[in-house]
């Protein structure tokens, strides 16, 4: 599908490629470096990623989602080599939670995709990971490493990726401005909790979002911890407690 994508610079090797087109506005990462390039999450796979990465770089390139739901995963089919986290390997090799037929429902839902795809035909993407990460594990790609933190609560598996050197953060699903989902089945408010406080003690001078605006300060890290406390502190950090809405945020339980 032709103009899908919208693709921006961040800095002279790391790029932004949204699809600003749906509901989700999806944000996926290109990090350059001297051996490899490694893109954060794939976007739905309504249309090839693949094709975009090529504009930029040449390099083998790592595909890496920061968890295993659809609009992070559809765009794996065209990246042999791509990692998961261990807690979703089962759910990337055919065990997926969700049925298709909801993951279906949320691809229209406010976006009348039916227009450039057949979506009956839409599935969530199954294949095999090159490697299986866990907390801490260094992904090198020559002259940039990049950490992986496991930081569940949005799903098992989730992960964020922190560049020190530049001080880069891409925080996934964990942190964006918008609605954060802590409300299915799979969530986990308590470890969401965790893994934004284990986020908020990086030194951190730039946070990348999995979603919508990517101007964000790192401060507002802070900020949802804090909103979270004080949702904790009422004794509603649990499911089925609605909706808390905040100033550039909210969140689903």
């Amino acid at each position: 599908m032709e103009n899908w994508f919208s693709t921006k610079q961040i800095d002279e090797n790391t790029f932004v490629i949204s699809e600003p087109n749906h509901w989700e506005e999806t944000n996926c990462y290109l990090l350059v470096g001297k051996e490899n390039a490694l893109l954060i999450d794939t976007g739905l796979g309504i249309s090839d990623i693949s094709k975009e990465v090529l504009k930029i770089t040449d390099k083998p390139v790592i595909a890496v989602p920061t968890h295993i739901h659809w609009d992070h995963i559809g765009g794996l089919w065209n990246f042999p080599e791509f990692y998961v986290h261990e807690a979703e390997k089962d759910w990337i090799e055919g065990n997926f939670p969700l049925s298709n037929e909801f993951v279906r429902k949320m691809l229209v839902k406010d976006n009348n995709l039916t227009e450039h795809i057949n979506i009956d035909d839409y599935a969530v993407f199954q294949g095999n990971p090159k490697r299986i990460l866990t907390d801490g594990d260094i992904i090198d790609l020559g002259n940039r490493k990049i950490k992986v933190l496991h930081t569940p609560g949005h799903s098992p598996g989730h992960m964020c990726f922190f560049e020190e050197k530049t001080g880069y953060l891409f925080s996934g699903d964990l942190i964006y401005k918008g609605t954060l989902f802590a409300n299915y089945e799979s969530t986990d408010p308590e470890k969401y909790i965790e893994s934004v406080q284990k986020i908020s003690k990086l030194p951190v001078k730039r946070v990348f979002p999995a979603h919508h605006s990517i101007d964000i300060p790192p401060e507002m890290i802070l900020d949802v911890h804090r909103g979270l406390l004080d949702i904790k502190k009422q004794g509603k950090l649990c499911h089925g407690s609605g909706l808390f809405e905040f100033n550039q945020w909210s969140i689903i339980l």
